[in-house]
């Protein structure tokens, strides 16, 4: 007889499976066969656990993917492989996105990788800049998925965490406490010795935006340590005040600062797997070696789309435009979810400077606060442990998803609010 008994998967793996990603809990829990098995009904459930945005894309940008399928010929080249750091084309395009939204000097195609999407892109940098057994500084709180990403690229990595977020007074410390943060911040530097420095910004839980006079000493000090800095551009688009100095930073300037770029959040482009890095040509060069083995190239239709799209929009404004509405109405939908939380609620949160979200202290473990308010409430909100401990009494609330539905927002803090004062 064969047997049935397979080949064990691999330890890191194995080890991987037993803490799986918060984010990919907390979506399992919104699927519907979840929902049914509480006893919910799926329509009356209002989520703000999505990570997503649901304004529409340009419709500029839709019909450049028209024209391209409408056209045999290109539709077939649409079909081929590009290099693997992307069509030159679509790379000189996005160098010109950045000159001419954020003014990004001396910029060009040399210091673009392009690739499927931020999240490939962060474990493939990750790949290229650190070793097993070095040590990465981030932010307490900071994106749930850079620790399991890390883990997978270089086991053994040490994760040494900046704290941002003081979970007595729910502040965010850069801007109350900026002199605390910065000694704090060399200290640690100075006692770990990180290969690599990473912030968002804006940030994903908090949508705070790192000032720029810590965005300076971190430049300052891993350009003189000989160390990475990387910022993670994903929510760059989305700011709703002045922008900071260091948007604009090129890697012609700083060869050690890299930038992380997606289409995802500004376009409406989740599904349409792109984004780029930006660095200096000796890392877009590694990357490359590195993407022969992880994706080959990017997708050739999405870059065609992109290239056309921008070379367009860039020029008659109509970008700059869309990029103004867009923002208006995260703005908005911001200004919608602290009203609710402050008149239904009344819990410590913080006002976002852009993105999609805001965290919530709701006074005890989140872990368990999260399920025990889906199933009494039918309103589901991520719990904050995932994003770093300083948040384990926290909850992220995304208003991105209802962006364009802002009376659901006001409804599901209302349903929320009831509950927990009852």
């Amino acid at each position: 007889m064969s047997s049935t008994t397979s080949a064990p998967l691999s330890k890191l793996v194995q080890a991987q499976l037993t803490s799986p990603s918060p984010i990919r809990q907390i979506m399992k829990m919104a699927e519907r066969q979840n929902i049914l098995a509480m006893g919910l009904d799926p329509t009356e459930v209002i989520s703000f656990g999505g990570g997503w945005v649901n304004h529409p894309t340009p419709d500029a940008f839709r019909e450049t993917y028209a024209e391209i399928v409408n056209d045999p010929g290109v539709f077939h080249t649409s079909g081929a492989y590009t290099a693997t750091l992307g069509d030159m084309g679509c790379r000189e395009q996005i160098a010109r996105f950045e000159q001419v939204l954020f003014g990004t000097p001396r910029l060009g195609a040399e210091h673009i990788a392009i690739g499927l999407g931020s999240t490939q892109l962060t474990h493939d940098l990750f790949r290229t800049l650190v070793d097993p057994g070095d040590t990465v500084m981030l932010l307490d709180p900071t994106y749930a998925n850079y620790e399991g990403q890390l883990a997978f690229v270089a086991p053994g990595v040490k994760i040494v965490r900046l704290p941002v977020m003081d979970p007595a007074t729910w502040a965010y410390l850069p801007e109350t406490d900026p002199a605390g943060v910065a000694e704090t911040f060399l200290r640690l530097f100075d006692l770990h010795q990180p290969r690599l420095v990473l912030f968002g910004a804006p940030d994903n839980p908090t949508s705070q935006i790192v000032p720029q006079a810590l965005a300076d000493l971190m430049r300052e000090r891993t350009a003189a340590a000989g160390a990475w800095l990387a910022i993670d551009c994903a929510y760059k688009c989305q700011y709703f005040d002045t922008p900071p100095a260091y948007y604009a930073w090129s890697p012609a300037d700083h060869p050690h600062v890299v930038a992380i770029h997606s289409n995802s959040k500004w376009a409406r482009g989740l599904g349409r797997r792109l984004g780029w890095i930006e660095a200096a040509p000796h890392v877009v060069d590694a990357l490359e070696r590195v993407q022969q083995c992880s994706i080959l190239c990017p997708d050739t239709l999405s870059q065609m789309a992109m290239a056309r799209y921008l070379a367009r929009a860039l020029d008659d404004g109509s970008l700059t435009r869309y990029l103004a509405w867009a923002n208006d109405r995260y703005r908005e939908a911001a200004q919608v979810t602290l009203a609710a939380i402050d008149e239904h609620i009344g819990r410590p949160r913080l006002t976002p400077a852009g993105g999609l979200y805001t965290v919530m202290d709701v006074g005890r473990d989140a872990d368990q606060f999260v399920p025990e308010a889906l199933k009494a409430t039918g309103v589901l909100v991520v719990p904050g442990r995932g994003f770093g401990p300083s948040i384990a009494n926290g909850v992220r609330i995304s208003y991105g998803p209802l962006v364009m539905s802002p009376e659901r927002i006001t409804e599901g803090l209302q349903r929320l609010g009831r509950w927990m004062r009852a």
